[in-house]
């Protein structure tokens, strides 16, 4: 996450100050920070945290020290500062964190060392502690624009015994550039930064009930009303942070977490490129869970409660099991398939040369003992005893596929192979419908054909290839819905644009009318909707 996070405090003698800031590097330490470790006194022991190197490395300057060997270094000179100003002391090399998993940097210190981004912290920390304040001086608040990036602000007190009203006033702040990506991580930073808060206010508040109890200022104040403030004080006008919390690992901590403030929130979103509009398929099943999961909330209400059996239902030695896009051969991969309870028989198209349906055309129930209407399914799978009615037998409308186990006479001995279970059945396909020796059958289906049989293309290109001839039709009944359903135009048209679909014939005419019925209810509705709207009623005019 490009950001950079800082605690400011608004010191009484000099204004407000940025005392500790921690910035990300995706490149090589800038300009005054050394990568090598330096051996000896000045290199520290190594600590690793959440995938993060921790180490100090030596600098070969401090902003914060106004050396003079650089008059152009940003940050304040030294005579301008006091103890409440500063927070590393003079010449400390100031902290370096490696992520290893992304091999960015988190440096630490007490200004930026390029000049644009001391400006705009310098800005930032200027505006948390005077005018963008919220109602009470402490808590969140949001401000920023384009050009000087957008913060989040969060002010707090400390408690000080020396300080008027007993308390000096501090903020943190997380500066970036993307004002989206900062508001969408109001409520992370907020519980974290308020747990910073939190654990400095807690060590602060027992040095202050240590100090009012060894000698309590206010009585003391009361006594010497009339000598002037910063006089009485002994000197004391300011006291760093470490002093006032009695922590003089304060700075390290505070390095620690702001590089984990910086690693988590720029982990914990992520962003997704989506490439197109989503399927028809996807908006079908979409609307098919939103369905599933209002009617489970009105069962929630009821009075009687289901509850799951803890074991599959089993019928006849065979199972039902929730199907995986690996291994699944129907169209929709969220409904339920017959598998055998040791093995998969069906392990790809190969294997049974089936016709893709769209989401929307598949009502489907893979197992019943006992026959269903068509006004439930149109697709069902039969135990071989039920008895099917004859009407549905002659129908012209019903194909019968039967699965039958083949006997080792009717094959080839050479197939006859444990590992192609398939050749153990055959398939006896009968419907009422008389069909012409001389039928061509839809052209996608011809290029399923093709497919299935061309024994150069891998498994995972014929799933491709059939995934966009499948997408390929759906944008054919696309078209042709909107041409008849919406734009009601006369049937001549509706035959010169099937022609140019190359979809004329009359299996073609039949294939694209049934999946008309898998379009999605909320492409429906838009189309409708853009239809009624008063633009588009003008542009078509």
């Amino acid at each position: 996450m490009n950001a950079i996070v800082a605690l400011c405090h608004f010191c009484e003698l000099h204004g407000p100050r940025t005392l500790f800031c921690t910035e990300v590097l995706h490149s090589p330490l800038p300009q005054g920070a050394s990568s090598g470790d330096i051996s000896g006194q000045n290199e520290q022991a190594e600590e690793e945290e959440g995938g993060i190197q921790m180490s100090s490395r030596i600098r070969s300057h401090s902003p914060a020290e106004g050396a003079s060997a650089d008059s152009s270094s940003p940050g304040p000179k030294k005579s301008d500062m006091c103890e409440g100003c500063r927070s590393l002391a003079g010449g400390h090399p100031g902290y370096v964190s490696h992520d290893k998993e992304t091999s960015i940097k988190y440096v630490s210190h007490q200004h930026p060392n390029h000049p644009q981004l001391f400006s705009i912290v310098r800005q930032a920390c200027v505006r948390s502690l005077s005018c963008e304040v919220c109602p009470g001086r402490e808590g969140p608040i949001f401000f920023g624009d384009e050009q000087h990036g957008f913060v989040f602000s969060h002010t707090f007190f400390i408690k000080d015994s020396l300080a008027r009203g007993f308390q000096r006033w501090y903020s943190i702040i997380t500066i970036m550039m993307d004002r989206i990506y900062l508001i969408n991580s109001w409520p992370f930073l907020l519980g974290k930064i308020r747990g910073i808060i939190d654990e400095l206010q807690g060590k602060a508040l027992k040095v202050f009930e240590a100090e009012q109890y060894g000698c309590p200022q206010r009585a003391q104040r009361m006594n010497t009303a009339f000598t002037p403030f910063l006089h009485q004080r002994n000197g004391n006008a300011a006291r760093s942070l470490t002093s006032l919390t009695n922590d003089e690992n304060l700075w390290a901590c505070l390095h620690t977490s702001f590089a984990w403030l910086l690693k988590a929130c720029g982990s914990r979103l992520t962003e997704k490129l989506l490439e197109g509009a989503p399927t028809e398929d996807t908006l079908v099943q979409m609307e098919k869970l939103a369905d599933l999961k209002e009617e489970s909330e009105g069962w929630d209400g009821s009075e009687e409660e289901v509850k799951p059996s803890s074991q599959p239902d089993v019928v006849e030695g065979q199972e039902l099991s929730k199907c995986s896009p690996e291994t699944s051969l129907m169209p929709d991969c969220n409904s339920w398939n017959v598998a055998h309870r040791r093995l998969s028989v069906f392990r790809s198209l190969r294997h049974m040369r089936q016709t893709m349906l769209p989401v929307g055309c598949v009502r489907i129930i893979p197992y019943s003992d006992q026959y269903e209407e068509a006004y439930r399914c149109n697709f069902l799978g039969l135990s071989p005893h039920v008895q099917i009615p004859s009407h549905i037998l002659s129908s012209e409308f019903a194909v019968l596929v039967e699965v039958r186990a083949a006997t080792r006479s009717s094959l080839y001995p050479t197939l006859f192979d444990d590992e192609q279970s398939l050749n153990k059945y055959e398939f006896v396909v009968t419907s009422g419908s008389p069909v012409a020796a001389d039928r061509v059958g839809p052209t996608i289906l011809n290029k399923i054909e093709a497919a299935l049989t061309n024994q150069n293309l891998s498994v995972d290109v014929v799933d491709q290839c059939l995934v966009c001839l499948k997408e390929e039709w759906m944008n054919k009944v696309k078209v042709l819905f909107k041409f008849t359903k919406v734009d009601s135009r006369p049937k001549e048209d509706t035959q010169k644009l099937l022609s140019i679909l190359g979809a004329a014939e009359e299996d073609n005419v039949k294939l694209l009318k049934f999946w008309m019925t898998g379009l999605s209810k909320t492409y429906k509705s838009h189309l409708m909707s853009t239809v009624r709207s008063p633009t588009s009623s003008e542009s078509r005019n």
